[in-house]
């Protein structure tokens, strides 16, 4: 396995912080998507590495072993708890090529218990460690719509190189993270593989408001409506519905629409609420005759008080 600058693969220096790590990612994401690349081998291989880098320095810990152990990161514990340090060793080997024993590290070691160590340690062309390693978690962000949240669905995804086919639930919120197992990297000598975590970053441009499971619009009212009531067609976010406005609405004025808000997660046939707030809409354009008759209601209302 070669070495892979994951650094420098999000254009960004070692010291980074978490926020320019993310913000590095999702520019370097958006240009090479294969959405945006269609048919575009190298955009596609770059998309790859790109959420390779940032799996690994997204997550602090991960980060810390790769910066001290490189591309054999993935067993730092075992270097850990072996005592093995990667500056120290390589000290060790420039000796050992020059023919200098290995007293020195870490205890008694000749040079042929050092290569034993070294091969048992990550390998060589003649022995490999054959303990079990669990794969690597991999992370991943979904862009959504509220439209596509609103609804149970199923969306192919690339992890790594690999297509799978995952069921959204209906009702994921904005950030919300789930965990699909076994999707994340291969096992190492038949160890189970990694999960895979997926952010959900949903996106509004409905003229709903989202508030967890329930829902906020507004709704234009007639000045006629408003005074003697009546019935309108009120949207909700599948389908129209009728509701009954009572006499004397006041502007301002909200109403509950029990069951017609955000489906609650994981749980079928729950719906959040509808919340809508009535908006007076005063008439313009009027006629002479209006305003004739609007002055006399003005006259009977202020003969009447």
């Amino acid at each position: 396995m070669d070495y892979i600058d994951y650094y420098n693969t999000l254009e960004i220096t070692k010291t980074a912080t978490e926020a320019e790590i993310k913000k590095a990612y999702r520019k370097l994401a958006r240009k090479y998507h294969p959405d945006l690349n269609p048919n575009d081998k190298e955009a596609e291989k770059k998309f790859k590495e790109i959420n390779e880098a940032n799996e690994v320095l997204s997550n602090p810990e991960n980060r810390k072993k790769y910066d001290k152990y490189g591309k054999d990161w993935k067993h730092a514990d075992e270097f850990e708890k072996a005592g093995y340090d990667p500056n120290q060793q390589q000290q060790q080997y420039s000796r050992q090529q020059s023919g200098q024993d290995f007293s020195g590290f870490g205890g008694d070691f000749s040079g042929s218990d050092f290569s034993d160590f070294f091969n048992s340690m990550y390998g060589s062309g003649r022995s490999r460690s054959q303990s079990k390693y669990r794969g690597q978690d991999f992370n991943a962000e979904l862009q959504l719509d509220l439209a596509s949240a609103y609804t149970t669905h199923k969306q192919n995804l690339t992890i790594n190189g690999k297509n799978i086919r995952i069921t959204i639930p209906a009702g994921v919120e904005n950030g919300q993270v789930i965990k699909i197992p076994g999707h994340g990297g291969a096992g190492v000598n038949g160890g189970p593989n990694g999960d895979l975590y997926i952010t959900f970053q949903i996106s509004n441009n409905s003229d709903f408001k989202r508030d967890g499971n329930n829902l906020y619009s507004n709704v234009d009212l007639d000045l006629y409506t408003a005074i003697l009531g009546g019935e309108i067609s009120v949207k909700t976010f599948d389908g129209k519905v009728k509701i009954k406005v009572p006499a004397e609405t006041q502007t301002g004025t909200k109403v509950k629409l029990k069951g017609k808000g955000f489906p609650v997660y994981k749980k079928d046939n729950q719906f959040g609420d509808l919340y809508v707030t009535y908006n007076l809409k005063i008439p313009t354009k009027l006629s002479e005759k209006e305003k004739e008759l609007f002055a006399e209601l003005a006259k009977l209302r202020n003969h009447g008080q």
